[in-house]
């Protein structure tokens, strides 16, 4: 999404100097969080490939993994060491169900938390699903200099967080974790 886009409010001088900054190209991982889709039935984690295609971020690594602790964590420990993935998006086990514990996870793992990751997803998500949009636990944060987006696995809430967030400052947001502090 460009700047242009009438529903994303104008950058200031120093957001717009960062996005200038930052790289056109963010090196990603897709992680779809599943205990009945495969890769020939993953209709979220094949849009978030395509849409980071589009835009033109090499995706370096997909996994389908089952809603178990202890096979994501493992997981995201591997991911987040790899310097050749800058960003993780996953999708599917952010809602309150039992059985749905990529958030806790997730959420255990984060250093740097990116709240308003979440509330904006919430926010963005009220218009087409009203309350029901206080039950994602879609988060966001940096985990050992890499940044994870977890979102829920509708096709409509990752096309959302992809669109509306994740795409127009992914770069940016790898560009602040990265740049060296000088005195």
């Amino acid at each position: 999404m460009s700047q242009s886009d009438p529903n994303i409010a104008p950058a200031s001088a120093s957001v717009a100097e960062h996005r200038a900054a930052a790289t056109d190209q963010v090196r990603c991982a897709v992680l779809t969080v599943s205990d009945t889709r495969t890769a020939e039935t993953d209709k979220s984690g094949a849009l978030i490939k395509q849409l980071l295609g589009a835009a033109e971020h090499p995706v370096v690594a997909y996994r389908i993994v089952p809603d178990e602790p202890g096979q994501i964590g493992p997981l995201l420990d591997e991911w987040t060491a790899n310097p050749d993935i800058d960003v993780i998006i996953s999708n599917g086990g952010t809602g309150i169900a039992a059985r749905d514990t990529t958030y806790d996870v997730v959420a255990g793992k984060i250093e740097k938390r990116l709240d308003g990751f979440g509330e904006l997803f919430r926010m963005l998500s009220w218009p087409e699903v009203g309350a029901a949009a206080m039950l994602s636990r879609a988060v966001a944060g940096v985990i050992d200099r890499t940044v994870v987006f977890s979102l829920p696995g509708s096709s409509n809430a990752v096309r959302l967080g992809m669109e509306k967030l994740i795409l127009p400052e992914m770069a940016h947001v790898v560009f602040e974790i990265n740049k060296q502090l000088t005195p």
